[in-house]
């Protein structure tokens, strides 16, 4: 018969991450108290959940929805922080911090929009900038041939308005 806890846990787990569009997988092991506060809250404010898992059980839910990482991801002390697609990419920004790889965190795998990544793929989820700065990029592409044309459109005007004064200026000199 199978312990209650464990059926309560898979549970909790397979709706908490069975909701998920990304997530971050770490080993969470030596960290102090005061460490893991940090990165809880630096977690929350970015808007991802963040939980210790229990290996078999993580491995069992996932598998269960079609998601398959590789052996060694579930061993040792393992974490996962997770959300939609934009806070595993802040979550993916916060667990790559120096400080937080110092303190022992090290990044075992990713999910992002049902792909399974490897380590140095989900390390690399810390470089795709955040939504703001996407847009700003975004508009920075679309909005730069206008005003290059506006700067070209300009530039006869104002080259004949600095002839023609070039001109008066010369003339008053004589």
């Amino acid at each position: 018969m199978p312990n209650i806890v464990n059926e309560m846990v898979v549970r909790e787990l397979d709706q908490e991450l069975g909701a998920a569009d990304g997530m971050v997988v770490v080993s969470f092991s030596g960290i102090d108290v005061a460490t893991t506060q940090n990165v809880r809250g630096d977690l929350a404010e970015k808007g991802a959940r963040f939980m210790m898992v229990r290996n078999n059980l993580a491995r069992r839910v996932l598998a269960e929805k079609g998601i398959e990482f590789d052996d060694g991801t579930f061993t040792g002390n393992t974490a996962i922080a997770y959300g939609d697609t934009e806070s595993a990419i802040s979550a993916a920004k916060v667990l790559t911090d120096t400080q937080i790889k110092k303190a022992g965190v090290k990044v075992k795998a990713g999910l992002l929009d049902g792909e399974v990544l490897g380590p140095a793929d989900a390390v690399k989820l810390a470089d795709i900038p955040d939504r703001d700065t996407l847009r700003a990029q975004l508009l920075g592409c679309i909005s730069g041939p206008a005003r290059g044309l506006a700067t070209v459109i300009n530039a006869v005007p104002s080259s004949v308005a600095r002839v023609l004064q070039a001109r008066v200026d010369s003339a008053s000199e004589d």
